[in-house]
């Protein structure tokens, strides 16, 4: 099993990093945010899970021991899947995550991308009591106070793009605006506005 990996960021897409570990690339599938916030040419560690189906071996990545946890727990519940594991580990925070599942919130389970009421259901019924020790590392705090917000020394258009999938758009088209815009995009140039810009550009496509 692949714990981690640490190599040189050779260059990165939506959903996916290639790291060059000395002379060998590693394809390593991670969340948008992730995946937008790495720098070609910067040397990266993403804790690993070693995913193994009869027609593909995956590598899927993560900035903590705690994320690559809860995506194995949710990969393993019926329905989700490594792809809508990804995809709710992107759309929100781990604390986030493990709080509404421990706590029967369905409301906030069903906004996260490719779950349902049914799936949420099935979330909640199969992992309720199988969180205690993920839920040890986070403060146990209403959702409201987990919301944090993104600091001051994050790259360029990141509170942007969290802002777009905040606002219902899916990584792809938050990704694809960021870029669009990027070059009307000054250090002095208030999220709001921001925003404005973004919402101009989707309109577009």
């Amino acid at each position: 099993m692949i714990s981690f990996v640490e190599g040189i960021v050779e260059y990165n897409e939506l959903d996916h990093v290639v790291l060059n570990v000395n002379g060998i690339g590693y394809r390593v599938f991670t969340t948008g945010t992730t995946a937008y916030q790495v720098n070609q040419g910067e040397k990266l560690r993403l804790h690993t899970h070693h995913h193994v189906r009869e027609d593909a071996i995956l590598l899927f990545g993560f900035q903590t021991r705690e994320e690559r946890e809860l995506f194995v727990r949710l990969n393993n519940v019926s329905g989700i899947g490594p792809k809508v594991a990804m995809a709710i580990i992107g759309a929100g925070a781990p604390d986030q995550v493990v709080f509404a599942i421990r706590n029967d919130d369905l409301n906030f389970l069903t906004k996260l991308p490719g779950v349902g009421k049914k799936t949420a259901q099935r979330l909640v019924l199969d992992l309720k009591d199988k969180l205690d020790d993920l839920a040890a590392l986070f403060p146990s705090t209403p959702l409201s106070q987990t919301q944090k917000t993104p600091p001051k020394a994050k790259a360029l258009g990141t509170e942007l793009f969290e802002a777009l999938l905040a606002l219902g758009y899916n990584e792809k088209e938050a990704h694809g605006a960021v870029r669009a815009i990027a070059e009307e995009i000054e250090p002095a140039t208030r999220l709001e506005d921001q925003i404005k810009l973004a919402l101009k550009q989707l309109m577009r496509v």
